[in-house]
């Protein structure tokens, strides 16, 4: 089973929860290019702002297992 990226994640459940990015936005009390930057796959952003949207569709940034197999060695 393929894992969905954070990316695909939030995009998918904002659009579930009928939301458009500035309602996202407004809702998570983050700002609208962080909605932006975040469903674009950005690499660098703020985890406590990642888990103030994650929150609204219960869930929260956490650790993952690795697929030790397709790391670069």
């Amino acid at each position: 089973m393929k894992k969905q990226s954070l990316q695909e994640f939030v995009k998918q459940k904002r659009k579930e929860a009928g939301l458009t990015q500035i309602e996202l936005s407004e809702k998570s009390g983050v700002g609208l290019r962080f909605i932006r930057e975040l469903e674009q796959g950005k690499q660098t952003l703020r985890m406590d702002k990642v888990n103030n949207v994650l929150i609204l569709f219960g869930q929260e940034l956490g650790v993952v297992e690795l697929d030790r197999d397709n790391l670069i060695k």
